[in-house]
């Protein structure tokens, strides 16, 4: 009827070892979401970034309203001005652009 000592001190080692087991998937699991989601949407958005900071007059943009333009002016207030058609311009933030479609080449050094 009473348990002995040495019972109760197996089961307690057996205890400590399927709560690692049981905790063991959880990271694989985060980890498996970490590779397949998280970091490459962070790669994606830091790449986004930086082509929208590297704008520049004569790009051709496409904006998340589906507005494919010419840049004209780039304001250092996060401004720009998009030219849609001959004689219309109209002002965006630099954020609405999603994507570019025609890098102009920078100057040449002479």
């Amino acid at each position: 009827m009473f348990v002995t000592p040495a019972f109760a001190q197996t089961a307690g080692a057996a205890g400590a070892g399927s709560a690692f087991a049981s905790f063991l998937p959880l990271v694989l699991i985060f980890a498996i979401m970490y590779f397949l989601l998280i970091r490459p949407q962070q790669k994606k958005m830091k790449d986004l970034k930086a082509m929208v900071d590297g704008l520049r007059r004569g790009d051709q943009v496409l904006t998340q309203g589906g507005i494919i333009g010419k840049v004209t002016k780039v304001g250092d207030d996060g401004v720009l001005e998009v030219e849609i058609a001959e004689g219309v311009k109209v002002k965006m933030p630099r954020h609405t652009i999603s994507q570019v479609m025609n890098k102009t080449e920078p100057a040449k050094a002479v």
